[in-house]
């Protein structure tokens, strides 16, 4: 996915940080579902659209809601008139968002690319670039977070943490306790067993 970004910056941390390396950008987007989303903050229909847009990037990375953040990065290419107008709405979205600086000749070369003509318009992309979805807001507005799962199987993502923590702590003690337990259940039945016979060979002689 760095690639379709390539020696171009883009702005991280409400357009505190520069993120233009290669590096960073690949570990910015490696292994991600990318979200571009064309939009405007006076846009009537994105200021409909775009607070079920920060719900929904919320509830699949921020800690509030999942133990770990999907892989899902978004990249913000504004239609906004000028950059204080950029900069505001930014304020109100999730920091995690990036952006393509204002003025940046690169958002008209993303608007031609994936034929926007009108926003809100979100572009669905697997990690190497290929559209998933050419504009998902009504998949978003319908189903909301549950439409990343279907995402991320047509991006065959690489899950890199296959257990959480709390689950590999769990599975530990299974596996560590529960031989254990069976092997004390077994010596109780069997030290029952033999106590029931003496009792009953007890009986027998008296």
């Amino acid at each position: 996915m760095a690639a379709l970004f390539t020696g171009k910056i883009l702005m991280a941390n409400r357009e505190q940080d520069e993120v233009e390396t290669e590096r960073e950008l690949g570990r910015a987007l490696d292994n991600k579902v990318l979200l571009l989303y064309f939009g405007s903050g006076q846009c009537p229909r994105c200021r409909q659209f775009s607070p079920l847009l920060k719900d929904f990037f919320l509830r699949l990375t921020d800690e509030f809601y999942v133990e770990r953040a999907s892989q899902l990065v978004l990249v913000y290419v504004s239609r906004d008139e000028t950059e204080e107008e950029q900069s505001a709405f930014l304020r109100t979205m999730p920091k995690r968002w990036l952006a393509v600086p204002f003025g940046d000749a690169f958002k008209r070369e993303l608007e031609l690319r994936f034929a926007v003509s009108e926003v809100p318009v979100v572009v669905v992309l697997k990690p190497n670039g290929e559209v998933i979805v050419g504009n998902a807001v009504e998949e978003i507005r319908r189903m909301g977070p549950a439409c990343f799962r279907n995402w991320q199987e047509a991006a065959e993502l690489v899950d890199r943490n296959f257990l959480l923590a709390e689950d590999f702590d769990e599975c530990s003690r299974r596996s560590i306790t529960d031989p254990i337990r069976r092997l004390k259940y077994k010596l109780d039945k069997k030290t029952k067993a033999k106590n029931k016979e003496r009792k009953e060979e007890g009986d027998e002689s008296s």
